[in-house]
């Protein structure tokens, strides 16, 4: 079922990180050595269980997207190692609560946390990065950077929230759940990006492209996401396919099929997502109706709208090396396989 949509004719997807990647690889090597140094504690339990997330194969883009942000703005000090690596701990942390949340048993292709040490043991884990991330943030000096990081945290909780309370309502609409993803995805890339800006105490139109730019390369990554697991394969999505069908999540999806269905047809959204009655071919019944209703096709439709903003948004920025690798990073998000 999975194609690989190349929406601008450029090189592939996983290609398109490249730039990005040789542009931080030297502070990323920092990035990597500070956090496993601050995973460290005398609980055996914390480095082993938070391990088993952080190096389990994720590109932490976020992280990249700080150093990447504070070249841009022509910074030249060591401070964007701690802000990338509370980044990439608040990015943990939010995983790790999630699957509790979820109940999901596999994350990028391994078996979660909670399913190994327990749920109790991952939210506790995951509330030790989130104050390690915080004590690396104020480390920087910068109480606008630990503003801007604390009220991310803060927003991401309230998504959180706001996603368990739309959890298997059908009648979500799609501000509904843009509002969603724009707090607990989004959020986080704007920060990201954002603290670039702030750790050279560049102006706020400046911080504001930036804050700009990460928002909506978020929204864009997670509408992508949401078109990938009923379009992808498990190899690429490091899950089963039909995982958010499975667990009742009212995606892009299924809020564009579900409204654009007949009575009869929004009776089995209701069975599958509301009642949890799922049957072994209900996933595939429900592609279909994507299908019939260009689901996958219009959220994809959506990510290429917030991939251009965030291209836009970089407009006032020179041409330069590191103004090309963070538009790479749109291309790398809006361009995967759904």
């Amino acid at each position: 079922m999975g194609v690989v949509v190349n929406l601008d004719g450029s090189q592939k997807p996983e290609q398109d990180l490249e730039r990005l990647l040789a542009l931080v690889h030297d502070d990323m090597l920092s990035v990597n050595q500070l956090i496993i140094n601050k995973m460290h504690s005398k609980v055996d339990m914390i480095p082993e269980l938070a391990g088993h997330l952080i190096n389990s194969g994720g590109k932490r883009l976020r992280p990249m997207l700080t150093i990447a942000s504070a070249k841009l703005c022509g910074y030249e000090g060591t401070k964007q190692i701690d802000m990338a690596a509370s980044v990439e701990f608040l990015h943990t942390a939010t995983l790790l609560h999630d699957d509790v949340v979820d109940e999901s048993d596999l994350r990028r292709g391994h078996k979660t946390a909670r399913l190994l040490w327990g749920n109790q043991a991952s939210v506790l884990v995951g509330d030790f990065l989130l104050g390690q991330a915080i004590k690396m943030m104020v480390d920087t000096g910068s109480l606008t950077a630990l503003d801007i990081f604390s009220q991310a945290s803060a927003t991401i909780a309230k998504g959180e929230v706001m996603q368990l309370l739309a959890s298997k309502n059908t009648a979500t609409t799609e501000d509904e759940y843009l509002a969603v993803i724009n707090a607990k995805t989004a959020a986080l890339f704007s920060a990201a990006a954002e603290l670039g800006g702030a750790i050279c105490d560049r102006p706020e139109g400046v911080r504001s492209a930036l804050r700009s730019y990460g928002k909506n390369l978020g929204l864009a990554f997670q509408l992508v996401d949401d078109a990938l697991d009923y379009s992808g394969n498990a190899e690429d999505l490091g899950k089963s396919v039909g995982d958010d069908f499975r667990e009742g999540k009212i995606t892009l999806p299924v809020v564009l099929s579900f409204r654009r269905g007949t009575d009869e047809e929004r009776k089995f959204w209701h069975k599958a997502l509301e009642d949890g009655n799922v049957d072994d071919q209900d996933l595939e019944h429900a592609i279909e109706l994507m299908q019939k209703y260009n689901a996958i096709e219009d959220t994809g439709e959506r990510a290429r709208h917030y991939g251009a903003i965030a291209r836009d948004a970089l407009a006032i920025f020179p041409e330069c090396p590191e103004k090309s690798a963070l538009l790479d990073a749109v291309s790398f998000c809006v361009e995967r396989v759904y």
